[in-house]
């Protein structure tokens, strides 16, 4: 049975709202000394909801030799107990993943980094900015299309 996924895509043109976020959470970007703390999320959201991370050593690279990755990008929230959650966005106006640690989830971080994410781009002077979500993830889903995301268009997913 094939597997499908939604292209989404938020416009950026007008006012956004701002970000609610949960209480004690610290906003920073990708750092190496929290690479590994990082990494762990986005392969926890992996399992949970599909996608791809390469290992960390591979992961951690790509802050180097590819364009799209830009440490800034990286949006990473904490509290004194450690990461929670991790938006990795490209230089293309594309949230690669938003990645919440299982603990964190159903406490509205998800939206506030998604809803950060916009405007971190509106900043960057981007008029939309996009994301691919499997269609079996419904509670992702619902996430993106209540934060103002609309289908753009649906494909098969193929494993590399």
């Amino acid at each position: 049975m094939s597997e499908y996924f939604q292209l989404l895509r938020r416009d950026l043109m007008g006012a956004l709202p701002a970000p609610q976020w949960p209480a004690d959470i610290r906003l920073d970007h990708y750092r190496d000394a929290s690479a590994p703390a990082i990494h762990a999320v986005l392969c926890m959201a992996q399992e949970q909801g599909g996608g791809r991370v390469g290992s960390l050593d591979q992961w951690r690279q790509q802050f180097v030799t590819n364009a799209e990755f830009d440490p800034r990008l990286c949006l990473v929230a904490s509290n004194a107990h450690g990461i929670l959650g991790v938006a990795q966005c490209w230089t293309s106006a594309f949230i690669k993943s938003l990645a919440i640690h299982p603990t964190a989830q159903g406490q509205g971080l998800g939206r506030a980094l998604l809803l950060h994410s916009f405007l971190v781009f509106q900043q960057r002077g981007e008029a939309f900015v996009d994301l691919k979500v499997r269609e079996s993830n419904t509670r992702a889903r619902h996430l993106y299309e209540t934060a103002g995301m609309v289908f753009v268009l649906r494909d098969r997913v193929t494993e590399d």
